[in-house]
């Protein structure tokens, strides 16, 4: 049966909000069975039928849904309903090596793909304009929620102080285990590491293994640059669902890369 299960924020009237789930689609395997994303390696005859699905489900025409090719990089790209008069491959061109998507042209989902990163959702409702943000530990050393920020108050005159954020399913400070080197990276970069780092024993360490590895919370990296920029505390929601733990959700790290991918998309209406 392929009826696409949404978890639905609840941020405005005007918008919808959501990360897909696990589940109501027909991929199979470790992609089983709601993925959209035609980069992680599933059937592309499932992958179609899903976007069709979840087109439906949104009242939108699958051309409207916005999947842009991520490469964890701080690249976003401006949506405009003239994106849509475009050959088709212009368009992909445009969503090619882009980890977030801003726009305020209604009736168009934009969205990012995850499985353990970080995406956040943020609609500035004084403007009617969103965008939807894939912040991985590559993206969140390099402040990616605030270099978008910075781009919807350019392109719309945001008021951040006015802004609703979502930060949504992603791998939580437990989970999250890293080498020596990313923490380093982490504090050269000026982070609050006594606040975002914690230390946790190895199960089994290997030989010449230090018994304790760094773990950081990138959720909290990120709310920390929303808040940084002046999105008010009251106006994140973050549901703290850890991909790792629930079933719920894809999950790179425990699933492998070759797996599906959470797609967590905004519709101005």
């Amino acid at each position: 049966m392929n009826n696409p299960e949404l978890h639905y924020y609840d941020i405005s009237p005007n918008v919808i909000a959501f990360s897909s789930t696990r589940h109501g689609g027909v991929s199979e395997g470790n992609y089983r069975s709601f993925n959209i994303n035609k980069y992680c390696e599933d059937n592309p005859k499932h992958i179609e039928e899903n976007r069709k699905a979840l087109a439906e489900t949104l009242g939108l025409d699958v051309s409207r849904l916005i999947v842009p090719h991520q490469i964890h990089s701080v690249e976003s790209r401006m949506i405009a309903e003239e994106y849509f008069n475009l050959p088709e491959n212009i368009r992909l061109q445009i969503i090619e090596g882009v980890d977030a998507v801003i726009t305020n042209a209604k009736n168009v989902c934009i969205g990012v793909s995850t499985a353990d990163c970080i995406p956040i959702l943020i609609y500035d409702p004084e403007h009617h304009a969103a965008a939807a943000i894939h912040a991985g530990w590559r993206g969140t050393l390099k402040h990616i929620v605030m270099k978008t920020v910075k781009e919807m108050q350019l392109n719309f005159q945001t008021d951040v102080a006015k802004l609703k954020a979502v930060i949504g399913p992603g791998i939580s400070l437990k989970n999250f285990e890293v080498g020596q080197e990313v923490y380093d990276q982490f504090a050269q970069a000026n982070f609050d590491m006594q606040r975002l780092a914690k230390l946790y024993p190895i199960s089994q360490p290997k030989e010449c293994e230090p018994p304790m590895k760094w773990h950081i919370d990138l959720k909290l990296s990120n709310r920390f640059d929303l808040e940084t920029m002046g999105v008010q505390s009251e106006n994140i929601i973050d549901e703290g669902i850890c991909t790792y733990d629930s079933p719920d959700f894809f999950s790179a790290r425990k699933l492998g890369i070759n797996s599906g991918r959470i797609y967590n998309g905004i519709v101005l209406k």
